[in-house]
């Protein structure tokens, strides 16, 4: 277009020019684009769909369902039961305006606290915000349909029979791993393996797509412990009652099966529930029946005398003289209650006599008497693989001075658990065979080791069943239609100072039935503040009401039905 003498003249030749230009241009242009668009759907196709998957694929964790604890016969003790946890991605969340209230709201948190944790995350794609909710309230989360909001599937620790089997089981975290007791203990076999899968989420983060599984998840294998939890409860029962009727500060029981090395029952009190997180203070829920140490006092007895007989210098008749009823040792005077003149050794027993008994040990060697002491287990820890389980504590004899044997003969100098309590007494149950303790189910007896004779450990148990017939220090563990062997315990507690004299452990050891024992068991109340405080009163009447009941549960025959009663069945068994 040229300007001609005021007048406008149009250029074809230079228009048309331009035009071709133009559609050149835009022909090259339109052909730069299918030839792009050609090469990424058909020749970059995998290369494309590769960087889609590393946008939009995972890989997420698949979670193995923990194994159960069960008792001996298969009664759930310990069970995962799936639960929902609600977390958010802090980056989309924090944009989702009125969302953080409406979530604050439905989960009941202080909506400024969950801002600032939203906030102070954002360079996270995952923050927990409420952990192991119930399935159905989760879902009224998940239909809120919050942006940035998620469910995640998980599993939280239910124990059926709370506080009656809490120390024994312990606990798990958060996350299921074991914590305390025999969660703890077994957490590599209850746990199992998790897995992994690939999927593919939507651009909120949903997974649209399970694409392959990476890793199956290994489920955690059950645990059968050796509880058997009718006897559990029973055991539970009596000795919460004792604790309340005698105001006592704490106290524990456990049962053996003499001829398995099983803990049968094993409970404690105070006690606490493990599905209340809120209980998990050490002072509640550590297991006193293995990990508290005490010294045993009179119920140490039977072990000094079964060291005196297999010694070969005495029998249960050889006689033993407490007069004048007291012995100096050193700087100490050894008393007993009363003068009893020259007894034997199992009125030594049976009357618990401290000056018979200590006469005895100091006779002994004293490698000879440790060594009996050790053999019953004393100083070391048992088999049970309880996390923090004590060992006692046994001095060795080279660090003995006279009066250190002196007052190991009745019970003090010497710490042991209420659990190694139970084991020694167990050996001498079953004909002097120290079997193992186990805390799992087993499928067939721990052969054990032979560490005193079949006559001396029958001997110990006729003596000690003269400690629960009449004239005895422990009348109130006996059972009916059955024969009881044990002892009593009163021991002083240490203090600032020395020995308090208000404070006191009542202890109860025994064995039933006495003529082919079937269970051992330990009773220990600890300060007992009632007018009555010898073990004999408040230990070995809970003894005597475990015992009886387990027995029948057991469906042990008894063994000390009255004679008429015998003659009546014999009569009518020949009819």
């Amino acid at each position: 277009m040229r300007r001609r003498d005021g007048e406008v003249e149009f250029d074809a030749p230079q228009f048309r020019l331009r035009a071709r230009m133009l559609t050149g241009l835009l022909l090259f242009s339109a052909l730069v684009l299918i030839g792009r668009s050609v090469q990424l759907q058909v020749f970059d196709q995998q290369f494309i769909a590769k960087q889609a998957d590393m946008r939009h694929a995972r890989n997420a964790k698949m979670i193995a369902h923990r194994g159960a604890i069960l008792d001996r016969f298969g009664e759930p003790l310990a069970v995962s039961s799936p639960v929902d946890t609600v977390w958010v991605d802090p980056s989309e969340f924090a944009q989702a305006g009125e969302g953080i209230a409406k979530l604050a709201r439905a989960l009941r948190l202080n909506r400024q606290w969950l801002e600032q944790r939203v906030t102070s995350n954002l360079d996270r794609e995952f923050l927990y915000v409420a952990r192991h909710m119930d399935p159905a309230e989760a879902a009224k989360i998940k239909a809120l349909g919050i942006p940035g909001v998620y469910l995640l599937r998980e599993y939280r620790r239910y124990y059926p029979n709370s506080e009656v089997t809490g120390h024994l089981l312990g606990f798990t975290n958060l996350d299921e791993a074991g914590q305390e007791g025999l969660e703890l203990a077994y957490d590599p076999s209850l746990a199992g393996q998790d897995g992994q899968k690939r999927v593919i989420q939507d651009g909120r983060g949903r997974i649209v797509q399970n694409v392959e599984s990476i890793l199956a998840p290994r489920p955690g294998e059950d645990l059968h412990a050796s509880l058997d939890l009718r006897i559990q409860y029973l055991a539970y029962r009596e000795l919460k009652a004792a604790i309340r009727k005698q105001h006592a500060k704490a106290g524990s029981v456990i049962v053996i099966d003499v001829a398995t090395g099983e803990v049968l029952a094993m409970v404690n009190q105070p006690s606490f529930n493990p599905n209340d997180r809120a209980q998990y203070e050490v002072a509640r829920y550590r297991n006193r029946a293995a990990t508290d140490i005490f010294e045993p006092g009179s119920s140490i007895k039977p072990l000094i005398l079964a060291a005196a007989l297999e010694s070969g210098r005495y029998r249960p008749s050889s006689t033993v003289d407490t007069a004048p009823g007291f012995v100096v040792v050193g700087p100490k005077k050894i008393e007993d209650t009363n003068n009893l003149g020259r007894v034997s050794l199992t009125t030594v027993l049976s009357r618990s006599s401290n000056v018979g008994v200590t006469k005895v040990a100091m006779s002994l060697e004293p490698d000879q008497l440790w060594s009996t002491m050790t053999h019953f287990g004393l100083g070391s820890l048992t088999a049970s693989g309880f996390p923090g389980e004590s060992a006692g504590l046994l001095t060795h004899y080279n660090h003995w001075q006279e009066i250190s044997q002196a007052t190991l003969a009745y019970g003090y100098g010497v710490s042991v658990t209420p659990l190694q309590m139970a084991q020694a007494y167990a050996a001498i149950g079953s004909d002097g065979i120290l079997r193992a303790v186990s805390l799992v189910a087993l499928d067939k007896p721990n052969e054990g080791e032979r560490i005193l004779t079949s006559e001396t450990s029958q001997a110990i148990r006729r003596m000690m069943e003269e400690v629960v017939r009449p004239g005895g220090t422990g009348t109130k563990a006996s059972v009916t239609g059955y024969r009881v062997a044990g002892k009593t315990g009163t021991a002083w507690k240490f203090a600032a100072g020395g020995y308090s004299h208000d404070k006191y452990l009542s202890i109860f050891a025994g064995l039933a039935p006495a003529s082919n024992p079937r269970l051992a068991a330990v009773v220990v109340i600890d300060e007992p503040t009632g007018n009555l405080y010898y073990g004999s009163d408040v230990a070995a009447p809970v003894f005597a009401d475990v015992i009886a009941e387990s027995l029948r549960l057991l469906a042990v025959p008894p063994d000390a039905l009255p004679t008429r009663r015998v003659d009546t069945l014999m009569q009518a068994m020949s009819q």
